[in-house]
């Protein structure tokens, strides 16, 4: 074994095993780390309140040191399983020692929105020096704008005039649309989610960002009677239109709305949910994502 290597990866697909019953199986053998990930290309955007969703088909993979004993390892397994024999597709990789969180870091690069408006890692900085500049982290919570639903909404926010205007981040996650429509000129904006990590992750970037000020995170029931100039909710299709009776309450008459977070194929449902109370633009669409965008009635 190279003198590089310093972990062993053993990677399960949850096929006859539900997900939850090998990464318990893995911790029991010894895994010093289990991670869980989407074998497909399904993935799982924003879960209902109390649900923690996995894919329909996961990839299981446990973290062991360099010395383990993988036979061993898989015999335990077998009988941690119940099994007489092998039941489970493995694959077995070798792992050099690095600094994986710097390693990722090293492959996001400042991505552009618009005319203006960048998302950048902690330590670099975009080769426009007019840029108005979102700096984030891979953390806790979804949304670094790489996915087709954020970079929608961030290449819209940077196309309105924001300057002075209120505005609510409905389903905030990181809080990067928060902290964008802020940077941009809103001069209040509510950072909404169901989830009290999300809203922790949103307050750390926005102090990280220096906007805190401007920037309220709470939870639905906490957001003000005032209705706002500018709405964003990048979240799933049947939320939204569950959503729709209230954002007609959130946003004033001639306010700006933006939905995010839907497939092609869902756009017509959720725009006919808010025609009642807003009118609406040429949907806009990045790979298989659009986002609708509205006024006011």
């Amino acid at each position: 074994m190279s003198s590089e290597t310093s972990w062993l990866q053993l990677t399960l697909d949850a096929v006859r095993h539900s997900p939850e019953k090998l990464e318990e199986a893995l911790l029991q053998a010894g895994a010093l780390a289990v991670t869980l990930q989407d074998a497909g290309e399904q993935p799982v955007l924003e879960p209902a309140p109390g649900e923690t969703p996995l894919w329909p088909h996961t990839r299981v993979t446990g973290l062991f040191a360099a010395e383990t004993d993988m036979d061993q390892i898989n015999q335990l397994l077998q009988t941690l399983l119940g099994d007489s024999e092998t039941t489970y597709a493995a694959e077995l990789d070798m792992l050099a020692e690095r600094d994986w969180t710097r390693a990722w870091l090293d492959d996001f690069r400042p991505l552009r929105f618009g005319n203006i408006l960048w998302v950048c890692p902690h330590e670099q900085t975009p080769p426009d020096p007019s840029a108005t500049i979102v700096y984030l982290d891979p953390g806790l919570a979804f949304g670094t704008g790489s996915h087709p639903t954020t970079a929608l909404c961030l290449t819209w926010l940077d196309s309105i005039k924001l300057r002075g205007k209120t505005a609510i981040d409905y389903g905030c996650g990181s809080g990067i649309l928060a902290i964008a429509a802020a940077k941009l000129g809103a001069n209040q904006v509510w950072a909404v989610d169901i989830d009290p990590q999300a809203l922790l992750a949103c307050e750390s970037n926005a102090r990280a960002n220096d906007v805190a000020a401007l920037i309220t995170a709470s939870e639905p029931a906490q957001l003000p009677l005032q209705p706002c100039d500018v709405l964003l909710a990048n979240i799933l299709a049947g939320p939204l239109i569950e959503l729709a009776p209230r954002f007609s309450d959130l946003v004033k008459p001639q306010g700006q709305l933006a939905l995010a977070g839907l497939l092609c194929e869902q756009a017509a449902a959720v725009q006919a949910a808010f025609e009642p109370w807003f009118r609406f633009e040429p949907c806009q669409q990045q790979e298989d994502w659009v986002l609708l965008t509205g006024i006011r009635r």
